[in-house]
């Protein structure tokens, strides 16, 4: 199916209902279960929280299938990638760190799909007792092809910085490409394919679901609006495929099991937990229009709360193109130290604080309480600066995963990545003393 003729539907948390043209009347009318499901489909029902958890929060979908997911071969380990939930491979490190772009690997030396191109940064809290987040990139060049995967863990939150995701589920396809991203929700089934050398960012939260923000006096509309996220339609494939992989992320390590058919097979489906796709160019900018500096939170796409109130598991921040007018202002981002933890990436461009060495396909961990603000460069011709309004970030789209766990490094992102700036610190050595004791 070609990608540009792929139908969505509009809406966050929406209860949809969707059948595969092909097949009219195979979604079952006024009950969810009957005898025999229409077409001789399966019945199979998709559970994203407890079946007693509040109405508002009660996330399930039914799915009608022709084989049953059950019907695959036993799992057994497999080692895939660089992916863990152990965050004690290395002692601590509270500095200021930055990675340059990470390396995609060429197709000259191997063939490496998404699932193989995973490698963990940093993380903390543990999937077992289903608390905590890992961030990830995925650097490949491979179709999936044969093979899917699914996360008993957590949820993805995947952020395209090179190359188009072409992304079959068991609701329907996507496409996704940068400057948008999506959300593939724990249990669900995904294949990615590309067409070539491909990279990106992952957010993975063990906990409850991804949000949208509450907006308190911005009123009913902006930020990220509900009606420009996209879930796909139904569409099934009726293929029998010798050994396909199954691989399942279950307590920080993969699994593989066989099966002689496509997963993709559901021709029908109801519910209130779907993947899902967001365009980035669609968010509705908040700024100050008089003067001073608003906090990052205004740019938050979508959050994962805890049980305490306006913290989050994890925070998706974005700083997209947008006026600045403020008066009398620095206009940079502040220096700051934060009992969060901010893991940023840059999409396209150059980020207005660090226009050197923050590159697209690189990342920065600000640990919690690390100091960290504008280089010494963006300092000095901020203070310094004519303020008139101005259009910032032009041409830029970088953005932040923000959490409330203090994040520990693994060996691949401290050490074998090979990424990791050793001089990062010294874009902030050139700042210089400006008090000489009389008032300004």
């Amino acid at each position: 199916m070609a990608h540009h003729k792929l139908k969505y539907l509009s809406g966050f948390g929406n209860e949809f209902a969707s059948e595969d043209l092909r097949c009219p009347g195979s979604l079952p009318i006024g009950q969810n279960n009957p005898q025999k499901c229409p077409y001789n489909l399966y019945c199979e029902q998709l559970s994203g929280s407890a079946f007693t958890a509040p109405r508002t929060g009660n996330k399930r979908s039914w799915l009608y299938r022709i084989h049953p997911s059950v019907l695959h071969l036993p799992f057994e380990r497999t080692q895939l990638g660089n992916v863990t939930s152990d965050w004690d491979q290395n002692d601590p490190n509270p500095n200021q760190l930055r990675w340059l772009p990470f390396e995609i690997p060429s197709k000259k030396s191997a063939n490496v799909n998404f699932v193989e191109g995973l490698n963990t940064i940093c993380g903390a809290g543990d999937p077992k007792t289903r608390n905590g987040i890992s961030i990830h990139i995925y650097a490949c060049n491979t179709s999936m092809e044969t093979c899917c995967m699914y996360n008993s863990d957590g949820h993805f939150l995947i952020v395209p910085q090179q190359g188009t995701l072409y992304i079959s589920t068991e609701f329907g396809k996507m496409v996704v490409e940068p400057l948008e991203i999506c959300v593939l929700q724990q249990g669900m089934r995904f294949s990615i394919n590309v067409d070539g050398e491909t990279r990106g960012y992952v957010l993975e939260v063990y906990n409850t679901h991804f949000e949208l923000p509450n907006l308190g006096p911005i009123g009913a509309n902006g930020l990220a609006n509900p009606r420009d996220f996209l879930t796909p339609v139904a569409h099934y494939d009726d293929i029998e495929i010798h050994n396909f992989e199954i691989i399942n992320k279950y307590q920080g390590k993969f699994f593989k099991a066989l099966q002689n058919h496509s997963p993709f097979d559901v021709v029908a489906w109801h519910g209130n937990y779907t993947p899902y796709k967001y365009n980035l160019t669609k968010f509705v900018t908040i700024n100050s229009v008089s003067i001073d500096h608003c906090d990052p939170s205004i740019f938050t796409v979508l959050t994962c709360p805890s049980l305490n109130p306006g913290v989050a598991i994890a925070d998706f921040v974005i700083f997209p193109p947008r006026w600045s007018v403020q008066e009398n202002t620095f206009r940079p981002p502040y220096y700051h130290r934060n009992c969060m933890s901010e893991f940023m990436g840059l999409i396209i461009g150059a980020y207005e604080a660090k226009e050197q060495g923050f590159l697209p396909g690189g990342a920065s961990l600000h640990s919690m309480m690390t100091p960290h603000g504008p280089d010494a460069d963006c300092f000095e011709k901020a203070s310094q600066s004519n303020l008139q309004p101005g259009k910032i970030a032009e041409g830029t789209m970088a953005f932040m995963f923000e959490s409330s766990f203090s994040l520990g490094l693994t060996t691949w992102g401290e050490n074998t990545c090979c990424k990791l700036d050793k001089e990062y610190y010294l874009c902030w050595q050139g700042l210089k003393k400006h008090f000489n004791g009389n008032i300004a």
